[in-house]
């Protein structure tokens, strides 16, 4: 094998321990493949699940932005080959249809790309990861001599990313099994909800709190509302860093908040399916909580933090007006947040919740 072949598998296995390091092995492996630019994304075509190399990231942003994954077959057309190793866009699409196939003519020609070749590999999260070089269309189809380079670096590739995918849900793993050690139940979460792990403790709100499903699913149906929404939001793109949801108390049980905490997006992520980490906390309080644990457990603002208090301790708005200096509108509005965030319908079941009492089961 060459020096330049011999120095890129070494770069691939370092970006499996470093995946901050993937953009620049995509620049070189589409160098080594006689390409111009990379991207390395995940199937199921969320948009925030990619890593491109520099000189590519605008346009991929684009891609997606302006909906080509549904506007075209090209991805789909490449899994449908089942080829493993690399082909070409004239692999999958006859000249024919190359020539009027809209993403190449309306989308990457005008950006000056639109001759590709890409290849598909399944980790043991059960992801499928396409490696796709794109080529500048002035210097033409990628040539067989080049797809044959793409190739025997491939099963480099594979390794490597099935080598991340194992160390990402490793870390993750041990986090759950760190919250076991100071008595949180924890579950790991994947795409959607599912479950990928969970801890002893987790394991024994199975009974309680939590039921069998395609994804986490909790027992209050309320509860479980807020959570699908909350799911909803960590596979979105600037949806919110954090969550905490109540969960009723039922059949002897005291309330208990679920935190779900989505996990860190880096280049790592794309090599795991692993999205967020569940976590309960039993709520066991005869007393309302602080300022500061109303914020933490709920996601508070102070100002909402302090309404909250201020109502479970027995004010009414009318009292909190005047106390905090503000319009009766403005606290109704606090309110009104606090609620959705505890996820009460009613200041008596606001007031029960923060008091550490069972709410009524709906």
């Amino acid at each position: 094998m060459s020096d330049a072949h011999t120095q890129l598998v070494d770069r691939i296995y370092e970006a499996a321990v470093l995946p901050e390091l993937w953009p620049e092995v995509l620049m070189d492996l589409a160098r080594y493949g006689g390409a111009d630019a990379a991207v390395l994304f995940a199937t199921d075509l969320d948009s925030s699940r990619f890593i491109t190399t520099a000189n590519f990231a605008d346009t991929i942003r684009a891609y997606i932005e302006e909906g080509w994954f549904a506007r075209t077959d090209r991805t789909r057309r490449l899994l449908a080959k089942r080829h493993a190793g690399f082909v070409t866009d004239l692999d999958v699409f006859t000249p024919e249809e190359f020539a009027r196939e809209p993403v190449f003519r309306e989308f990457l020609n005008p950006r000056g790309f639109g001759m590709g070749a890409a290849s598909v590999i399944t980790v043991p999260t059960g992801d499928q990861l396409v490696f796709d070089v794109e080529r500048l269309t002035e210097r033409g189809p990628i040539p067989p001599d080049a797809v044959g380079r793409l190739d025997s670096v491939r099963p480099h590739l594979a390794r490597a990313a099935t080598l991340s995918a194992r160390l990402r849900m490793q870390t993750v793993r041990a986090a759950a099994q760190a919250l076991e050690t100071v008595g949180l139940p924890a579950a790991v979460l994947g795409r959607r909800g599912r479950v990928l792990a969970m801890n002893r403790s987790c394991e024994g709100l199975l009974r309680d709190l939590i039921l069998d499903g395609p994804r986490l699913v909790l027992t209050d149906p309320a509860a479980d509302r807020l959570l699908a929404d909350a799911l909803d939001a960590v596979s979105t793109e600037g949806g919110r860093p954090a969550r905490s949801i109540p969960v009723a108390g039922r059949d002897g049980q005291p309330p208990t908040i679920l935190h779900l905490l989505p996990i860190r997006r880096a280049a790592a992520d794309l090599f795991a399916a692993a999205e967020a980490i569940a976590v309960f906390t039993p709520l066991a309080m005869n007393h309302v909580p602080g300022l500061s644990i109303l914020e933490g457990l709920f996601d508070l603002t102070a100002a909402e933090a302090r309404v909250a208090r201020g109502i479970a301790g027995g004010s009414t708005v009318a009292g909190l007006s005047a106390e905090f200096g503000t319009s009766s509108a403005t606290v109704r509005s606090q309110l009104k947040a606090v609620m959705a965030k505890t996820g009460t319908t009613r200041q008596a079941e606001l007031v029960q919740l923060l008091a550490g009492a069972a709410l009524p089961v709906r």
